[in-house]
């Protein structure tokens, strides 16, 4: 007789093929994200700052890749599966509703991972040097991002129709790409416009990596607490609000 444990294991398994298996997941997981990585190694503009342009380049396409597969990803999967009946199913088995969230959190995971580790060898390529003191804050920071973005995405799929969640996904990814400080960063921005993007996952998320791989001075604690506060209101939303199937 297998254990939760095992169930949980065998699922998060199985989410993760499937993640690594699927080719939109990967274009919007690790291909895009590499192209912004590359494109902007070897451009010029925008202007992203003091300092080695590729020092600033890497953690913030970091960010864009947690937000890829966290949320973009993560939201049309669930989002699709919810019409097709797979959640409500799945939901019934031995593993159990709560097993089918914590196995798609950890094949997220998983695959947060992988693409971290292939974007940091594309940065290492174009000679990239994080700040070594940084790096365990900045693990940090992408844990905590990844949970934030998956309790969102999941409150986006388990309320919206999959067709709408298609929609919105792709179109917020394009929004906070461009002008949510992911890849451009907030102290760039106009002073207003700035401090409000420095409020939203997205700019703690991109904002905290730059400033902790690239040894920022800034202080860490407002992206930090800026995370929290929105993993915790999603989660909880997502757990009142949240529906099993598309009726």
């Amino acid at each position: 007789m297998t254990t939760p444990a095992l169930r949980v294991r065998a699922q998060a398994a199985f989410e993760t093929r499937t993640l690594l298996g699927n080719g939109e997941q990967l274009l919007v997981s690790l291909i895009l994200p590499a192209m912004a990585l590359v494109g902007l190694a070897v451009s010029a503009t925008p202007d992203l700052g003091p300092g080695r342009r590729i020092d600033i380049v890497v953690p913030s396409v970091l960010a864009l890749a947690v937000v890829s597969t966290a949320f973009t990803g993560q939201a049309i999967a669930t989002g699709f599966d919810r019409r097709y009946g797979v959640l409500r199913l799945l939901g019934v088995t031995p593993l159990g509703r709560s097993g089918l969230l914590a196995g798609k959190a950890l094949a997220v995971l998983v695959v947060v991972a992988l693409q971290t580790i292939v974007l940091s060898v594309i940065g290492v390529c174009f000679s990239w040097q994080p700040h070594l003191g940084g790096l365990l804050v900045g693990a940090l920071l992408m844990l905590l991002g990844t949970w934030t973005w998956v309790a969102v995405a999941l409150l986006l799929a388990g309320t919206l129709r999959a067709e709408a969640v298609l929609a919105v996904a792709n179109l917020l990814w394009v929004i906070f790409a461009a002008v949510g400080g992911l890849l451009y960063p907030t102290a760039k921005m106009p002073a207003g416009v700035g401090d409000v993007v420095r409020l939203l996952p997205s700019g703690a998320l991109g904002d905290g990596l730059r400033d902790a791989l690239t040894g920022h001075d800034g202080s860490l604690l407002r992206p930090v607490l800026v995370l929290l506060v929105w993993g915790l209101a999603a989660t909880a939303l997502s757990a009142k609000l949240f529906r099993w199937d598309d009726k």
